[in-house]
């Protein structure tokens, strides 16, 4: 009895010395840091502002609260749509945006997002992790001294509420429509007059008739911003993003002076996170969708003609950009080289499968 007690006791020791070891140990070698983190999103936007207060929660959790992490809504510390530039002056450490809001800056830049008929949302993790997207994102980020981090994708997108119907080319000309990046300059081609508003102004200049149309996501997103209150006729699809990626900028400087450990926690942090968004808008479109519907959306697919249109008008584009500047060329090629060879087998097997679903719910429902 002496000997089971005696051993029992040891083992509780053992493993009490053995948590009262690892637990310290990291605390004591870590140092306390407090970033901020804007984004460009309002606090309403739960897949896209709420993705990054659950990343910033996790990396606080991971390091037993010492490296901790605040978000903020868009335009609270930093105007929405300046992340980037706070985030490459060192104003803040690090920011949540999307790199189509800095287009001007360089068309180059919304390969980190998206881009008109790019990648889907499967296929972009694809060329950044296993392509060569992290590589030459990573490199085109240097001279902004940032390090980016995919962190959330969209699923594709809708193409937007627009007040009257969309019945042909004709119908786009003169539009004042709210859209950012390339799918600004590609539907500009077409009569478009686009307009790059942040999230939080977007319903009030629909509202005022300052715009006629407006894209932003997709079903989920765009019901809490309660566009179908001021434009009725709901497109699809939104071919300017069909995979559009969030991305966490580090300021470069920062980002060398972490530890390794909590430089560890970032990338699986963000990889959660970039799980997460994409989970929360595929379980939140179908309900969202219907919802809308119920309450007078009226759900339109963009003609054909608008589609070829787009295509030819897209392809334009890309040959004027990669003709005068050999770093947009390169990107490009590399980009949508993986998308052509991807394109096939999503054909082949989601695009089968998906197509065979629907058809096949479609007999059984009625």
């Amino acid at each position: 009895m002496q000997r089971r007690s005696f051993l029992k006791q040891a083992g509780v020791g053992a493993a009490a010395g053995t948590a009262a070891l690892a637990a310290p140990v990291f605390a004591q070698d870590a140092p306390t840091l407090n970033w901020r983190l804007p984004t460009s999103f309002p606090r309403s936007l739960e897949a896209l502002y709420g993705t990054a207060e659950n990343m910033c929660r996790h990396i606080s959790e991971a390091t037993g609260g010492k490296f901790n992490i605040r978000p903020f809504p868009g335009g609270e510390i930093v105007p929405a749509l300046q992340v980037l530039d706070a985030v490459q002056n060192g104003t803040v450490e690090c920011g949540q945006t999307v790199s189509y809001y800095y287009y001007g800056k360089d068309p180059i830049l919304c390969f980190d997002a998206a881009v008109p008929f790019g990648l889907n949302a499967r296929q972009m993790n694809a060329w950044m992790f296993h392509g060569d997207g992290m590589k030459l994102t990573r490199e085109m980020f240097k001279k902004y001294n940032i390090v980016n981090f995919p962190m959330g994708n969209t699923g594709v997108q809708m193409g937007g509420w627009f007040r009257n119907e969309i019945k042909s080319v004709n119908d786009m000309k003169g539009l004042k429509m709210r859209t950012a990046g390339f799918a600004g300059e590609v539907l500009s081609r077409m009569g478009v007059v686009p307009q790059q508003l942040a999230g939080g102004d977007v319903y009030p200049a629909l509202e005022k008739g300052t715009l006629d149309a407006v894209e932003f996501v997709g079903p989920f997103d765009d019901e809490k911003l309660g566009f179908n209150k001021v434009a009725q006729y709901y497109y699809y699809p939104g071919w300017w993003e069909g995979g559009p990626q969030i991305s966490m900028y580090i300021n470069d400087k920062a980002w060398n002076n972490l530890p390794k450990s909590y430089q560890a926690v970032v990338e699986a942090a963000t990889r959660q996170a970039l799980v997460e968004t994409l989970s929360r808008y595929d379980a939140g479109n179908a309900p969202a969708l219907r919802r809308l519907i119920a309450n007078g959306a009226q759900l339109r697919a963009f003609p054909r003609e608008v589609m070829d249109a787009s295509w030819e008008a897209a392809t334009t584009v890309y040959k004027e950009f990669s003709d005068r500047d050999a770093n947009f060329k390169a990107m490009y090629d590399n980009y949508m080289s993986f998308r052509d060879s991807s394109v096939p087998w999503f054909r082949v097997a989601e695009g089968s499968y998906d197509q065979y679903l629907s058809t096949a719910l479609g007999r059984t429902q009625r």
